[in-house]
């Protein structure tokens, strides 16, 4: 494992989950009797989310638990007070008994809330969990039902399984919403070849993520590379980094037309320092204050950009498919650490899904078009051979001009030799050895980037359990969220061969399969990409599919599309009330209904 350098990059405390122990205010004899189990819950869920969860930097999440049991306003008022002081974000009540409603719940409309009622048959809190439940929906503070499945005997301090699993969803879900506020969206550049995603909302970002947006103009770029506004010798260690680890691969240009090897040794030069600049950028750099730029060394405070590209940049200047890519990855010539989140073509309504599964997942993404559907039969008609395996139904190819993480490569292995992409604290350099050596950079195509590049090129391991997001705007309705859990697969490599081929073989491929359910936009493999809102897809490593519905719900943003069993949806009690039977419909009642969380 690497040596671990976890550490905050962006301005602002980390988020802390508030933990209010509640509790039957009524003195002489009842409330005395529930204080050790009500602080001992509360001191055994501290420790279940504390020795569980990380921030995606890689720092522990902490807890704060309030000073005393909650049985009235005066303490409930008592705690919000110690947890503004404290940071908190999100909270989680927690009871054993009956315990007044109104007078002790969370009333802080911003903050991702949940209520575990311990399921007891002496003083149960189930009873105050309902009702407290039915007081938020009452007030219109959306609040998360824990309620364990098997009742628990008296006094019992420990957590049940389902109980867990709950706990940790909402927990990993409310950090992710504490996290993005008050951070930034940078663009880079405006609006790429007409895409849509690249028009930045400036409402669902406040409105909905509770984010600002930052812009620059790309040109901002070559000011800092001519005025030498850089890291001088991060440059040259960074070069030499790139000479020793990064593959150039075959050009494919027509041979009058490609670049001489000093104009590619130039590019290389001019992409390397790109990519320091636009990571100064986004976290700003305090060696760029040494040097005399004090602006610009403060950054955006950024937690996600994307950069335009194309083609105002591209048909001049070298592409950034190597910026991206690296910065993109867990590692770069300063070592393993946490990856940055950068959209290709200022695809701001991907980066926002790329964002999404970095903070529950705490690992790179991966940015892709999602680009063609291969059903069985068109394969066998260009290659002659069939699909096989998990590709048998028809496959997705996912590709982009080089700006996939390399973690994609799913050279990182489990212990059980199984591909995966891992948390930046458990890649060993080894890993890191092996994703890069699993990579060429391939002098880009001259059709698309007339001003040159390098882009990533290589093929993903097949096997990874993964989930495709991708927010979508509609006019009159806003944001909506599409999720496709499914798996990465291996094809015959003559199928890869000519399929790769036909699209563009300079690129990072990654052959998906989504999870087929027999029905809707889940009917087949043709129907999950027939319906796919867009050109572009995030994809994590993991079946996330279910912690992203739970993000969505908190921040109001329904979600139209998914494959996720109905058991693993979870979801505020307040949208049970918008109906049971069509989940799908009452999630966009409720979310219409309660608007945006920071509207």
């Amino acid at each position: 494992m690497s040596e671990f350098n976890g550490k905050k990059r962006l301005i602002g405390a980390m988020p802390k989950i508030g933990i209010r122990p509640t509790i039957d205010g009524r003195e002489r004899g009842v409330r005395e009797s529930l204080e050790a189990q009500t602080m001992g819950l509360a001191e055994s869920v501290t420790e279940l989310l504390e020795e569980t969860l990380r921030h995606p930097n890689g720092l522990p999440v902490e807890c704060v638990i309030a000073d005393s049991t909650i049985g009235g306003v005066a303490e409930a008022a008592a705690a919000e007070e110690k947890f503004q002081r404290e940071g908190v974000g999100v909270s989680l009540t927690i009871t054993p008994a009956w315990c007044y409603g109104t007078e002790t719940i969370d009333q802080n409309p911003l903050r991702p809330k949940a209520i575990w009622g311990f399921n007891g048959s002496e003083r149960p809190g189930a009873v105050y969990l309902a009702a407290a439940a039915a007081g938020h929906n009452q007030k219109g503070l959306p609040v998360f039902k824990i309620y364990g499945e098997n009742v628990q005997d008296a006094g019992t301090e420990s957590i049940p399984e389902d109980v867990k699993e709950k706990i940790l969803k909402f927990a990993k879900a409310g950090l992710a919403a504490a996290t993005m506020r008050g951070k930034s969206y940078l663009s880079m550049g405006g609006v790429s070849m007409g895409i849509a995603g690249s028009i930045v909302d400036e409402e669902v970002f406040q409105d909905y993520l509770g984010m600002r947006n930052e812009y620059i103009d790309m040109s901002e770029f070559t000011r800092r590379i001519e005025e030498e506004i850089y890291d001088q010798e991060e440059f040259e260690k960074a070069l030499a980094w790139v000479k020793e680890n990064c593959n150039e691969g075959q050009d494919n240009n027509p041979e009058s037309e490609q670049f001489s090897r000093e104009e590619k040794n130039e590019q290389w030069e001019f992409i390397v320092k790109m990519t320091i600049i636009a990571r100064d950028l986004l976290v700003g750099n305090p060696k760029l204050k040494e040097m005399g730029y004090g602006e610009e060394a403060n950054g955006h405070n950024a937690i996600a950009a994307g950069f335009q590209g194309q083609r105002q940049w591209t048909d001049h200047f070298p592409n950034g498919d190597f910026m991206e890519a690296v910065l993109n990855s867990s590692f770069d010539w300063n070592g393993i650490r946490e990856a940055y989140m950068m959209a290709t073509e200022n695809d701001s309504l991907n980066a926002v899904p790329m964002l999404f599964n970095h903070l529950l997942t705490n690992r790179a993404q991966i940015f892709s078009d999602v680009r063609t559907f291969w059903s069985p039969e068109a394969v066998e008609r260009v290659t002659g051979k069939k699909l096989t395996g998990r590709a048998e139904n028809g496959i997705i190819h996912l590709i982009n001009s080089g700006s996939t993480t390399l973690d994609g490569t799913g050279k990182m292995k489990d212990e059980a030799g199984n591909s995966v992409m891992k948390e930046f604290w458990n890649i060993s350099e080894e890993e890191v050895d092996a994703c890069l050596k699993a990579t060429e950079w391939r002098p880009a195509n001259l059709g698309y980037f007339r001003g040159g590049g390098f882009s990533s090129q290589f093929l993903s391991e097949g096997g990874m359990p993964v989930t495709m997001a991708r927010m979508n705007i509609v006019k009159g309705l806003g944001p909506v969220l599409q999720i496709a859990e499914g798996y990465t697969v291996d094809i015959d490599p003559e199928i890869h061969e000519v399929l790769n081929q036909r699209t563009d073989p300079t690129w990072p491929t990654t052959w998906f399969v989504p999870e087929l359910t027999g029905e809707g936009a889940f009917k087949d493999v043709y129907s999950v990409m027939n319906n796919w809102g867009s050109n572009h897809g995030a994809i994590s490593f993991g079946h996330i599919g279910d912690q992203l519905i739970t993000l969505a719900s908190m921040l109001r943003i329904p979600v139209n599309m998914h494959n996720i069993e109905e058991d693993r949806i979870f979801r505020p009690d307040a949208w049970n009330l918008f109906g049971t039977r069509d989940l799908e419909s009452a999630d966009y009642r409720a979310c219409k209904n309660f608007g945006p969380l920071y509207s």
